[in-house]
């Protein structure tokens, strides 16, 4: 069981480091909170938890219908959009007055989570994988518990680690920096969004 789990650190980690939706709201999050990682593991964990249990318990094929998919890039799409417009906006006035987005860190895990159709369906497909190999190696609840524990753990110790990191060195960086980095975190979250949306309409054309 211990290669396993290995395995799953690997591979939760090659997937949480890469850049994307819930990495780029971590990081504009963090600027006023270290605590910012660790609300959105939460609120990722409040999508994901649910996803992994339905795909265990057979509902994975829910996810390859085409409709479904349709929704989820396109609903996808419209809420990584506003998260992105949301961040540009505050890109200033977020640094020099200590204001902050609209959001809290728990609904952007949440937000970003649920409406990146990547996310779900890798889980209902190369996910499922790994469910499947956990099962069999260690059959029954104990299995999908440490199974579920060890993957949240890398999603928590990387986005804490990225939260604190960026928190207590800002003070190092000039304001310039500081307002360019979140206009590259909210172009990243548009441009997900923009490429949600034309790979949704394709699907309806």
């Amino acid at each position: 069981m211990f290669p396993f789990l290995l395995s799953v650190v690997i591979i939760s980690l090659t997937g949480v480091m890469m850049p994307g939706p819930m990495f780029a709201v971590t990081v504009a999050k963090s600027y006023k909170s270290q605590f910012a990682g660790m609300q959105i593991a939460l609120g990722h964990a409040v999508v994901e938890i649910p996803l992994i249990l339905l795909i265990y318990f057979g509902f994975a094929r829910f996810f390859e219908e085409e409709l479904v998919q349709i929704i989820l890039y396109l609903a996808g799409a419209a809420m990584l959009i506003w998260l992105g417009v949301g961040i540009f906006r505050a890109r200033a006035g977020g640094i020099e007055k200590g204001k902050d987005v609209a959001y809290n860190g728990v609904v952007a895990g949440v937000v970003t989570s649920l409406f990146n159709p990547f996310f779900i369906l890798w889980w209902a497909t190369a996910g499922i994988m790994l469910i499947m190999k956990m099962n069999l190696l260690e059959p029954g609840t104990t299995g999908l518990v440490l199974f579920i524990l060890v993957h949240w753990l890398c999603d928590l110790i990387w986005l804490s680690f990225v939260s604190i990191l960026i928190y207590r060195t800002q003070s190092l960086w000039g304001r310039k920096f500081q307002q360019g980095l979140l206009i590259i975190c909210s172009l990243l979250l548009i441009g997900f969004g923009g490429w949600f949306l034309v790979l949704g309409l394709q699907m309806v054309v």
